[in-house]
């Protein structure tokens, strides 16, 4: 009855939705900033609806959590940042997925393509941290050990959510998993 985009781009904004409040409803404040779960949410975006929607959604949901959390100066590097970190892991679950594709391996793409999203954004943040905002390369440097924290809670939420996720006829359609 609805096309494939019609899915692709509602579960979009109920991602980026739970992204969102992912990212607010659960924060540790950090010197840093704030270390949440809502990068799980992002990669699994990125692994569910491609680079477009999925990056999108990663980064609009994310991008809303800095604006309404008080983080205004971090919005538009965190909505590039965590876009590139779900088209990093859409890029490294497809590519990993062709070879660990049945049921029992497919955790093997996830946990790597989570990884891999996970590096964009410690990277990205230490990048706008230090040389962007100008808090210089010591300062950033300290956010990695947040950021990695961070990048644990996202794997181990991906990890937990894509199996249960990929099940859903309507998760299966826009992937093109068969049934």
């Amino acid at each position: 009855m609805y096309s494939k985009k019609t899915k692709k781009l509602v579960i979009a904004a109920l991602m980026a939705a739970m992204t969102c409040i992912a990212t607010m409803i659960i924060q540790f404040p950090s010197p840093v900033g704030y270390i949440h779960i809502g990068d799980g949410i992002v990669l699994v975006s990125g692994m569910i609806l491609g680079p477009i929607y999925g990056g999108a959604a990663a980064g609009i949901g994310s991008m809303l959590a800095d604006l309404l959390s008080g983080y205004t100066s971090f919005a538009l590097a965190t909505f590039i940042i965590k876009a590139l970190a779900a088209i990093t892991a859409h890029h490294i679950y497809q590519l990993l997925s062709r070879h660990f594709n049945n049921k029992k391996n497919r955790i093997i793409s996830v946990i790597a393509a989570s990884v891999g999203g996970g590096i964009i954004v410690t990277s990205g943040y230490f990048i706008f941290e230090g040389y962007i905002m100008g808090y210089g390369v010591a300062t950033a440097a300290a956010g990695i050990l947040f950021n990695m924290v961070q990048n644990i809670f996202g794997i181990i939420l991906s990890i937990i959510l894509m199996p249960i996720l990929i099940r859903l006829p309507e998760i299966k359609s826009v992937m093109n998993l068969e049934n």
